[in-house]
């Protein structure tokens, strides 16, 4: 069987496409591949908008057309086609993990190095880096650590 290239709505989905592109808060990039299928759709004997024209019309590139298009042929339905996709990783990895937060809370709960009379956030992120836990970390990374596990240094 070959692939589609023609989007063909039902009556259920060209309902709920429509819907979502007049009613509701949502992002302006999920209301645009909306207006984009239901300009394409070819149902009930309709005439498709030509790309470059939907592209003009919704104030997009002819390539984004394509591209909702496609993602749309390649959804599973219209509700997975509506929706963005999740990130699985963020897009910056933590740099302060479970081991380190440890540290962090041992040395905070330990004695004042030598001439200071306390732990302070500085002297707190320079010893992680003097001890080779992190290259390098912000004094108020460590402020961080410490208020989400509801502890201070005064």
């Amino acid at each position: 069987m070959g692939k589609r290239t023609k989007i063909e709505l039902s009556e259920k989905n060209r309902k709920v496409l429509e819907k979502f592109v007049s009613t509701g808060s949502h992002s302006v990039h999920l209301v645009n591949r909306a207006k984009i299928i239901l300009a394409l759709d070819t149902s009930n004997g309709r005439r498709p908008t030509r790309q470059a024209d939907v592209a003009m019309l919704v104030g997009i590139s002819r390539q984004a057309v394509n591209d909702a298009k496609k993602a749309f042929l390649a959804a599973e339905d219209v509700s997975a086609f509506l929706q963005r996709k999740k990130r699985e990783t963020p897009p910056v990895a933590p740099t302060i993990d479970g081991e380190l937060e440890a540290h962090i809370i041992a040395l905070a709960c330990s004695k004042a190095p030598e001439g200071a009379s306390r732990w302070s956030l500085r002297l707190l992120a320079d010893k992680c880096v003097e001890l080779n836990y992190v290259n390098s970390l912000s004094h108020m990374a460590v402020s961080r650590v410490l208020k989400k596990h509801n502890l201070s240094l005064i």
